[in-house]
């Protein structure tokens, strides 16, 4: 492995914890002093989907799935460790952590809890893709893992939440709850918020190497959509801190409560993600991938079909917009822990980051 040396960030890369804090704020305020936006917002959906959620998610998704070279993809489905060990912790550790959590820290509130539970079981398609760049991960690691649990969220989703909020709870004699969501609402929700960018980003690579050539693609092309990603991103932020601002706001035990088994779900799932990686060997691009696709959560599908079942006034409801308002700032924090973790468990492997940066424009190369 051998690694670019470290280059100047943008403000936009250097001082990215700032710009989310004061997306939040905006946010906040946004929600606070105009309640109708709110709504207006909250209105402008189309099958259960927030457009303009839809819209920030896309624009953040398009240039990091822009910059994945496609032709490497076969050498990630043909690492079985990699493959294997992120199907387990996605769909066997993730869920069993998050129940166990919801039922050790919300034994008395049971509408949080099950909004928990409905978290757990909604696996990261979407903002998993940014973190694990920034933290200078395997990007065509991270296309296959989000893809492969795009297709088992669709088939897995509706089994899993009818054991862990019906049967495991009454074989161990406790509250059991119901879950309805359809195959269709899954498989919309993996289409808008995956497949399009990733179509997109497939096109752009494809089309532009055979117009223009790789060097004039990557040197020249993707710099430019680059800053983007983070556009989109802080734009998704301030959507989702106006939409729940009054939920926040007006009730902030219980988001404080919600708040600290999502803070030890996202730290346990990153922990074991990376320490999974390195004793498997895979080096720090790709255990940094493993561990923020395990640690992350599709929130989008988590919220929406919490409203759908439980109502948007539902406890549920509330546990499932939490979950990406603890997210973002715990990942954001995960990926400075990832880079100082990286140069002490992968020497030689892990990117040479200036202190106090993102190292949004480093890349680890084989």
């Amino acid at each position: 492995m051998s690694m670019q040396s470290p280059v100047r960030l943008a403000p936009l890369d250097r001082w990215l914890p700032l710009w989310i804090g004061l997306a939040m704020v905006a946010g906040l305020a946004l929600g606070g002093f105009v309640p109708a936006l709110g709504e207006a917002l909250a209105a402008l959906e189309v099958g259960g989907i927030s457009l303009p959620i839809a819209l920030g998610l896309l624009v953040m998704m398009y240039p990091v799935l822009a910059k994945v070279r496609y032709d490497r993809v076969a050498a990630v489905t043909g690492d079985r460790r990699l493959l294997v060990s992120s199907l387990a912790l996605n769909w066997v550790v993730g869920p069993a952590l998050m129940f166990a959590l919801a039922w050790v820290f919300l034994p008395d509130l049971p509408e949080y809890r099950t909004g928990l539970i409905v978290v757990g079981l909604a696996r990261c398609i979407a903002m998993v893709v940014i973190w694990n760049d920034l933290a200078c991960g395997d990007r065509e690691a991270a296309a296959v893992l989000v893809a492969i649990n795009s297709v088992f969220q669709v088939v897995a989703f509706s089994l899993l939440g009818w054991f862990y909020l019906t049967v495991l709870p009454g074989w161990l004699g406790l509250d059991s709850a119901g879950l309805d969501v359809s195959i269709g609402q899954i498989a919309g929700n993996v289409l808008v918020f995956l497949g399009i960018p990733l179509a997109a980003g497939f096109a752009s690579r494809w089309v532009g190497e055979r117009v223009r050539g790789r060097d004039w693609y990557e040197e020249r092309f993707v710099p430019r959509i680059g800053p983007w990603a983070l556009y989109g991103l802080l734009f998704t932020i301030v959507l989702l801190f106006a939409l729940q601002g009054d939920a926040v706001t007006s009730r902030p035990l219980d988001v404080a409560r919600i708040a600290l088994p999502l803070l030890v779900y996202f730290a346990v799932m990153w922990g074991v993600g990376m320490a999974t990686g390195r004793t498997l060997a895979l080096g720090y691009a790709r255990s940094t991938t493993l561990a923020f696709t395990a640690a992350g959560n599709n929130f989008e599908l988590a919220i929406a079909v919490a409203i759908g079942t439980f109502g948007a006034a539902s406890g549920q409801a509330l546990a499932g917009v939490v979950g990406p308002l603890i997210e973002v700032p715990v990942l954001v924090g995960l990926v400075y822990v990832s880079l100082w973790v990286g140069r002490r468990w992968f020497p030689g492997t892990a990117p040479a980051a200036p202190s106090g940066s993102t190292t949004a424009q480093q890349e680890v190369r084989a």
